[in-house]
């Protein structure tokens, strides 16, 4: 009887440690299998530096040429790494090297793992290549003037003075100031379309060393309910806002042009609106050199909120304030200040003078420099 009790104890024990060992094997090899399959692979770039930090923004740089080294590794393996679509060699240890060529503008480059389970890793870096000119170099004086009086639509009211008021700031930028003929645009009577062929044209040629100054003169409108301020085109017609212009269309490619300074002037009817989500400040006490070394993105309108007359004081005293200043240097701030007093008192409207919102200012300002 002793020796069946032995037996029957061995027996059990030799079962319970095969079953064990059948166990834990399937359950370590189940998590093997779904842990590879479910974590994508690892890119771990050692230099340059800029590519290697955690953060992966729109990054900038004067590079023409990049060496970039670094490491790509996965539970499984790594069958191949290619780059902007390319087979890099990779070591044993995943280590690799690549060199890339940027061009001017926006270069996106591209890293996909293949794992040896048949996975696909995919790494997107933007890395921005500075345009010639954007760090150093004279600065360029860009001007976009558009004067609309003449409407396709016989329901919106014409116009007597948009045009000349734009011709005659036109002709005084490229007289008396830093502005050239190849580089000031003027607009009679355009269409939407025509208004925004020019601002992709000075999206496309202007730097960061360069400024930028746009002047509209028309009809403008408010949609109270909707929150929503509009330029009117040649092309407008009433109550179809299809060939209406935006405030935000505007202030988006303010944003995109990136410029080191940008000036918008509007003698319109509810221009103010520009400034809704914004209040406009005081008098700065800041030097000119300081203000022309900040970024800026100003604008100047004739009006609040409301209706403004056809024949306009705000372009008359502007226009006086530019064509009699003896100073080299002024500042769009200090020009506003000057005008806004004659302004109110022959005008039932209230210049305004502020930041144009979400758009990089810097606190700095537009400064027209004589020739």
């Amino acid at each position: 009887m002793k020796y069946l009790h032995a037996y029957i104890l061995l027996a059990v024990l030799t079962i319970s440690t095969a079953m064990g060992q059948k166990s834990v094997w399937s359950f370590t090899n189940k998590i093997t299998v779904d842990y590879s399959k479910d974590v994508p692979a690892t890119l771990k770039i050692i230099s340059p530096d800029y590519l290697a930090g955690e953060s992966r923004g729109f990054i900038k740089t004067s590079e023409s040429r990049v060496e970039i080294k670094g490491i790509v590794s996965h539970p499984s393996g790594v069958s191949e790494l290619l780059f902007q679509d390319k087979v890099v060699p990779t070591s044993e240890s995943g280590y690799f090297t690549v060199s890339n060529n940027y061009v001017e503008g926006a270069n996106t480059l591209i890293f996909k793992i293949i794992d040896n389970v048949g996975n696909v890793t995919q790494k997107n870096f933007t890395i921005s290549k500075e345009r010639k000119g954007a760090t150093a170099g004279k600065s360029k004086y860009y001007a976009l003037v558009i004067g609309v009086e003449e409407y396709d639509d016989p329901n919106i009211t014409t116009l007597d003075k948009p045009i000349d008021d734009a011709k005659a700031l036109y002709d005084l930028l490229l007289e008396k100031y830093t502005f050239q003929q190849e580089d000031a645009v003027l607009l009679k009577n355009p269409t939407r379309n025509d208004i925004l062929d020019e601002l992709d044209n000075l999206s496309a040629k202007v730097t960061q060393n360069d400024n930028l100054l746009i002047f509209y003169a028309g009809h403008g409108y408010w949609d109270e309910e909707a929150q929503i301020g509009y330029w009117l085109p040649s092309d407008a017609e009433k109550g179809r806002k299809r060939a209406w212009l935006r405030n935000n269309t505007i202030t988006d490619y303010v944003k995109e042009i990136d410029t080191k300074h940008t000036l918008l002037i509007t003698d319109a009817c509810f221009g103010g609106s520009i400034f809704k989500t914004r209040k406009a400040f005081n008098n700065a006490s800041m030097g000119v050199f300081k203000l022309n070394k900040m970024v800026s993105r100003k604008a100047i309108t004739s009006g609040t909120l409301t209706e403004v007359p056809d024949e306009s004081a705000f372009m008359k005293y502007l226009l006086k304030k530019l064509n009699t200043n003896g100073d080299k240097y002024l500042t769009t701030e200090q020009m506003f200040y000057d005008i806004k007093p004659a302004v109110l008192n022959n005008s039932p409207s209230t210049p305004q003078y502020g930041v144009m919102q979400g758009t990089g200012d810097e606190g700095g300002d537009f400064v027209f420099i004589q020739k």
